[in-house]
C-alpha cells in the first residue's frame, strides 16, 4: 500500500523492513546490516539514532511540540537563529523558515520575485539557472531545473520562463577547463546584453551539483558567473541544501568563494537527519523592500509546521556537535581518506570535503558495483551510471576502506 519516492513500482523488487539504527549503520529486520554511505539521501550527519540528538528531542516534545509562528516565537527557533548567525555571513541576517529544500527553494523564488515588483521593476519574470540542477519537486524548483531536467520533462508544460546556463565539468584529468568557462561567460554575457534586465534571479547549487551526477565546477568558475549577472542587478541565490554543512570541507560551499549570494536555502542536515526542517536567509536588503503599509507588499506565504520547536530543538543540538573540533576532525579525515584512495577503473573521479564521486562504464556496471555492495553490508544508489559516497560525518575509517575495496574489487 506504501507508494514509494523516485521508485517504478511495477520492477522494484519490495523494500527492505529497517528496523533499527546506530550510527553509520541500518539495521533490517531479517538481522542484516547495512553501513549507510549516502547518509539516507544525504540528510545524516552525526550517524542513525544519536543519543544526544534523541535526548533533546524527547526533552521538547514534553515542553512545547508546536505553535502557530506568526504570533507566538519561541526559544528553539531564537536559540537556532543566534547560532546561526556566528557561521553564515553577516550580511545574511533574515530567516525564513520553512519545511524542507523543496519549500526553502520556493520561498526564495517567490522572494525574489516580489521584491522586484515591490520596488517597481515588474518587468523581472524570468529566472536563470545552471543547466543539470535539481532544486526539488514543488513547481517552481523544477521550472528552475528546466526542461531537460531527467526528474521533471513530464512537467515542463507547465514551467515558468527560465533560462539555461551550460556548466564546465571538472574532474581529476580534465582539459581545456578554462577555455570552456570562457566560452559559457561569452554565452551567458550576450544572453544578459538580450535579456538581462528582465532577468529577476540566479539560482544555482554551489560548486556541487547533487542529483545531476555529483557534477562539480570550479570556484573560480562560479565567482566569475555571480560578478557577472550582479552588474546586471540580478539576484543570485546559492541553494546549500545539499552542499551546507560542511560537505564540501567548509561550512557553506559560498565559503570557497569571494562572493556572496542575496539567499541562501538551507536544509537536509540542518537537523542532522532527524527531522523536516529548512531555512531561508536573505539580506536586509530583501527583507526591507517587504517592509510597508500597503498589505499587498507583504510575503504572504508559509506553512502549519513552520519553525517545528522539535525540529528547531534538534538542529541547535546538531550544529553543536557539528562545531565540535572532534566532528571538524572526523570530517578532514574523511576528505583526506577520499583523497588518498584510488579508483584506478573509475572515470571522472571528482572529489570535494566529504564527498566522493566517479562514473562507470555504463549503469549496468554502476548497478553491479551497487548490487555486490549491498550483498557485502554497503548501501549505496547510483545516479545513473554515477557511484558516489556522501556518508555520515561517524563514519568509519574500516568501513571507508571496506567500500573502496568492494568497489575496486567488482568495478
Amino acid at each position: 500500500m506504501i507508494w514509494r519516492p523516485f521508485t517504478q513500482e511495477k520492477t522494484t523488487p519490495p523494500p527492505v523492513k529497517i528496523t533499527k539504527g546506530e550510527g553509520a549503520y541500518l539495521f533490517a529486520e531479517n538481522g542484516d546490516k547495512y553501513v549507510d554511505m549516502i547518509s539516507s539521501w544525504f540528510v545524516n550527519l552525526h550517524g542513525h539514532a544519536n543519543p544526544e540528538m534523541a535526548e533533546v528531542i524527547s526533552h521538547q516534545a514534553r515542553t512545547l511540540e508546536h505553535v502557530i509562528f506568526t504570533k507566538f516565537t519561541h526559544e528553539p527557533a531564537e536559540k537556532l537563529v543566534e547560532g546561526l548567525k556566528h557561521i553564515v555571513p553577516p550580511e545574511l541576517n533574515r530567516y525564513f523558515f520553512s519545511d524542507n529544500g523543496s519549500t526553502a527553494v520556493e520561498v526564495a523564488l517567490k522572494m525574489a520575485f516580489q521584491y522586484f515588483i515591490n520596488i517597481g521593476e515588474e518587468n523581472r519574470n524570468v529566472f536563470l539557472s545552471l543547466e543539470g540542477g535539481y532544486y526539488g519537486d514543488t513547481f517552481g524548483a523544477m521550472s528552475v531545473s528546466g526542461v531537460n531536467s531527467k526528474y521533471h520533462a513530464t512537467f515542463s508544460d507547465l514551467f515558468f520562463k527560465t533560462l539555461m546556463i551550460d556548466v564546465p565539468e571538472y574532474y581529476d584529468g580534465v582539459e581545456s577547463i578554462e577555455e570552456k568557462e570562457n566560452d559559457i561567460i561569452d554565452d551567458l554575457e550576450k544572453k544578459l546584453k538580450s535579456v538581462g534586465n528582465r532577468i529577476c534571479a540566479l539560482i544555482l547549487e554551489p560548486l556541487l551539483q547533487g542529483s545531476f551526477g555529483m557534477r562539480l565546477y570550479r570556484p573560480e568558475f562560479l565567482e566569475r558567473l555571480v560578478n557577472k549577472v550582479k552588474e546586471y542587478g540580478i539576484l543570485v541565490i546559492f541553494d546549500e541544501v545539499l552542499t551546507g554543512f560542511f560537505r564540501t570541507g567548509k561550512m557553506f560551499a559560498l565559503e570557497h568563494t569571494n562572493v556572496l549570494p542575496d539567499f541562501i536555502c538551507l536544509s537536509k542536515g540542518l537537523t542532522g537527519g532527524f527531522l523536516p526542517l529548512a531555512l531561508t536567509i536573505a539580506s536586509d536588503k530583501i527583507y526591507n523592500a517587504f517592509l510597508s503599509g500597503d498589505k499587498k507588499k507583504t510575503f504572504l506565504h508559509g506553512h502549519s509546521y513552520t519553525a517545528n520547536p522539535i525540529a528547531c530543538a534538534a538542529a541547535c543540538k546538531s550544529l553543536e556537535i557539528l562545531l565540535r573540533q572532534e566532528t571538524v576532525d572526523r570530517i578532514g579525515a574523511i576528505s583526506q581518506f577520499h583523497r588518498c584512495h584510488s579508483i584506478p577503473r573509475a572515470a571522472k573521479r571528482r572529489s570535494i570535503g566529504a564527498v566522493t564521486a566517479f562514473d562507470a562504464n555504463s549503469e549496468d556496471a554502476a548497478n553491479h558495483v551497487i548490487n555486490k555492495a549491498w550483498e557485502n553490508g554497503i548501501f549505496l544508489r547510483p545516479l545513473g551510471r554515477t557511484l558516489y559516497l556522501f556518508p555520515p560525518y561517524c563514519v568509519s575509517d574500516e568501513d571507508l576502506s571496506r567500500t573502496y575495496d568492494i568497489i575496486n574489487k567488482f568495478l
